[in-house]
Order: structure tokens, then sequence, then C-alpha cells
């Protein structure tokens, strides 16, 4: 759920496109564990010449769209024209999209920028890694994945560790804050692959380090340590422990409405679950009921068949007890 370095990524990669040189060899992170992938060439005829050249510009720009904030994050500010101009430029970076599928784009890019002196564990280089790894969870492909979340979280807690005691002058406050936060975005990635693997003890690990990053750098009121609070809640209410979990996601419900959470129906669902499975029914339901106003208000449709289908649950739930 970190969606803050997404206009940063792009930036970088669109300064490095005139970094780049010829000879475009990308180790990426993948086979065991920990290790790196056999090399990944990308043809001489596909190499756009040094000082980047029109070849490489649309798949940075495609990845800068790809990797962009959520919506609800965006600034406000801008006006009629900025939107416009950014849905003709989404519109074609779609088109590119569909012509080209993600992975093949995000390994080009990575190539790109490796062969040009990018280091592997530079910021922009381990996002893109990280969308690779989601890449690979998505198809299943568990061996590529888990390799990938691992190498992204072991090269950035070696980054951290090495850089946290750079002067200002050399290391500013905000780039040590980025990388940080980057780490915390690869950490609740590598968590919801592990809860959807069925690993809720590792995922816990993972969101409770996501969720320290989070607090210390955002704050606890932020959008995003907000949804961390209830992702945590989920995966100590699928081992069992549903009074921490209903301490956490309770904490993060009260948050989410204070500050006017842009997924307070997702939170509050969290909530009714937890309720619900510590038998407290008759207020399951109220937070269910509450939640359905808010995402049917949102328009969330996918939410609202969730919400439903849980009430109608809870009821039989109630119904078996009477």
């Amino acid at each position: 759920m970190f969606r803050l370095l997404g206009a940063g990524l792009g930036r970088a990669l669109l300064r490095a496109a005139g970094r780049r040189g010829r000879g475009c060899w990308a180790h990426l992170p993948s086979g065991a564990a920990g290790g790196r992938a056999p090399a990944v060439g990308v043809p001489p005829s596909r190499v756009a010449p040094q000082g980047g050249g029109p070849g490489l510009l649309p798949l940075l720009a495609a990845l800068a769209w790809f990797s962009r904030p959520a919506a609800a994050e965006e600034p406000g500010a801008g006006g009629a024209a900025w939107d416009a101009e950014e849905d003709e430029a989404e519109a074609e970076i779609i088109r590119l999209l569909k012509r080209a599928k993600a992975e093949k784009l995000f390994k080009a890019t990575m190539s790109y920028l490796l062969g040009g002196g990018m280091q592997q564990e530079d910021n922009a280089i381990i996002e893109i890694s990280l969308k690779l790894a989601s890449i690979y969870a998505a198809q299943n492909r568990q061996e590529f994945a888990l390799a990938g979340y691992e190498f992204c979280i072991s090269t950035l807690e070696e980054k951290i560790e090495r850089e946290k005691e750079l002067a200002e002058d050399i290391l500013s406050v905000e780039e040590k804050a980025n990388t940080h936060l980057l780490l915390g975005m690869c950490l609740d990635a590598y968590a919801r692959y592990l809860l959807f693997s069925k690993q809720p003890s590792q995922a816990q690990r993972m969101y409770e380090k996501a969720l320290h990053i989070s607090e210390e750098i955002l704050g606890e009121r932020h959008p995003q340590t907000i949804v961390l609070m209830s992702d945590l809640a989920t995966t100590l209410d699928a081992q069992g422990h549903f009074d921490e979990a209903c301490a956490y996601v309770q904490r993060a419900s009260d948050l989410a409405r204070q500050v006017g959470h842009p997924e307070l129906h997702m939170v509050l669902s969290n909530l009714a679950a937890v309720l619900m499975h510590r038998e407290r029914y008759a207020q399951a339901k109220e937070i269910y009921q509450e939640a359905l106003k808010q995402a049917e208000l949102k328009r969330d449709e996918v939410s609202i068949q969730h919400i439903r289908k849980e009430l109608a649950e809870l009821s039989r739930k109630s119904r078996s007890l009477t």
C-alpha cells in the first residue's frame, strides 16, 4: 500500500535516459532466494543511442505512469488544463502498455538503466525489481517472486545501514526518508504475498516492520499508516490472535473516521470481520452496515458484494445461536 514513490521513480528514470551508453545487460533478481538471475540482454537493434533518444522515452513515460501515486494521494492543485493533459498522456500510455507486456517493459527499462551505469541498489532499480516480483507473484511463479522480494528488502536494508551515518551534505534527510519508504513499500508487498500464500506469521513480521517505518516517517494519522494497521490486524486475525487484531483494527478505524480515509469502508469491513470471529455478532453487524454505506458512497462494487456476503454469513451464524 505504499504509493508515495511513483513520481520520484518517474523523474529518476527520465533523468537516467541521458546517462545510457551502449552494451545492455541486466542481472535481474530471480532464481534461488537472494541470488541473481542469468543476464537478460536487449538486442543492439532495440537499444536507443546515447542520450536517450525517442525509442526509450515512451518506455520511461509508461513506467512512470505505471508507478505513479494513487489518485487519492495526488495533489489537488493544477486545474482542468493539467487534468486534460494527464488524461491525454494517460490514454497514449495505455495504448503503449496494450502493445507491450509489463514484464518486458520493466526488464527493458532496467537493462537500459543498468547498462548506463545505474547501480543495482539505486531506488529506481529496486522499485522496478519490486514491480517484477509482483508480476511473478500474480503469475504464480513463486520462486521468482520470493527471490525478487527478498532481493529488494535485503538490498535496501544493507543500503540503509551503510548510509545512516552519512552527513546531510552527502545524503539529504529527504533522500534517506525516501529509501526507508521504499523499504516499507517492499515489506508491504511481500507481506501481502505471504498472506496470500497462507504464511500469516511471516506476513505479520513484514507488516510490523512496514508499520514501524510508516509511523516513524509519515505519522500515525497518515492514510498509509492506517491501512497498514488494518492489514496487520488481518494477519493477526488469520492466526487466531483476535484480541490483538481487534486492538489494531479498532485504532485504524478510529483514525480512518477522523481523517476521512478514502478506504474507510475497507477498514471497517476488516474490523467487522474480527468482531465476528470474536463472536460479537451484534457489534459486527452494526460495523458491517456502516461499511456497506461507505462502500455504496464510493461505488465500490467489489466491496459492496463482499460486505453483503459477510452480512448474510453473519445472519446465518446469529440464527444458529437462537
